[in-house]
């Protein structure tokens, strides 16, 4: 019953997609066809991780893994069951007094599992087109798992969509593009400066 919810939502999520926000995808075939694989995207808008996943064929919904914030999509019981079984997040504590030992441990399990992540390194929407300082979990996520692609990804005009604190839709063109496939390098420092220069590449 679950799975035939999700994916009806992602079926009107689409037509919204098509009709309202006229979604144009630069490079599409770079996009994983299999996990495992991590997404990562900037992050400006409630319509972001929508977007994401959106981009890849429905058939593969039952992989998708969005990474949220805990304190946020499990604030509410009818936000968190929404969160858990529609989307099917990744929930993170974002909290140090109260995370676990490892706060990407579910992350590790579903790249196991050969699942795709969708990754928002911003941590935080930011203001429309307006990208903020990269934290550092994408690196300790891509070190313990350097045979899996990051692929980055911009969105532009998702925004102007729907910014943080609306919650009413503006008819907006939107642009997406998608960056060849970043290889482990070998330290955090150089993974974060190529994704820096990559996402500005993109921009």
């Amino acid at each position: 019953m679950t799975r035939a919810l999700q994916f009806l939502f992602f079926v009107l999520v689409r037509i919204v997609v098509l009709f309202v926000l006229g979604l144009n995808v630069r490079r599409r075939e770079l996009l994983p066809e299999d996990g495992p694989a991590i997404l990562v995207a900037n992050h400006n808008s409630h319509l972001d991780t929508l977007v994401m996943m959106s981009l890849l064929p429905l058939s593969k919904l039952s992989s998708l893994r969005p990474v949220a914030a805990a304190d946020y999509f499990l604030k509410t019981r009818a936000m968190a069951w929404f969160s858990l079984n529609i989307l099917r997040i990744i929930p993170i504590d974002r909290s140090r007094a109260t995370r676990r030992e490892d706060p990407l441990a579910a992350c590790h399990e579903a790249l196991n599992k050969r699942e795709i992540l969708i990754l928002f390194p911003e941590g935080s929407r930011g203001a429309p087109e307006e990208m903020t300082a990269l934290k550092k979990g994408i690196a300790h996520l891509a070190e313990k798992n350097p045979q899996v692609p990051v692929i980055p990804v911009f969105t532009h005009g998702l925004g102007k969509s729907l910014p943080k604190g609306s919650f009413l839709l503006v008819p907006f063109f939107c642009d997406i593009f998608v960056g060849a496939p970043i290889a482990w390098p070998g330290s955090r420092d150089a993974f974060m400066t190529t994704l820096g220069v990559r996402f500005a590449e993109l921009s």
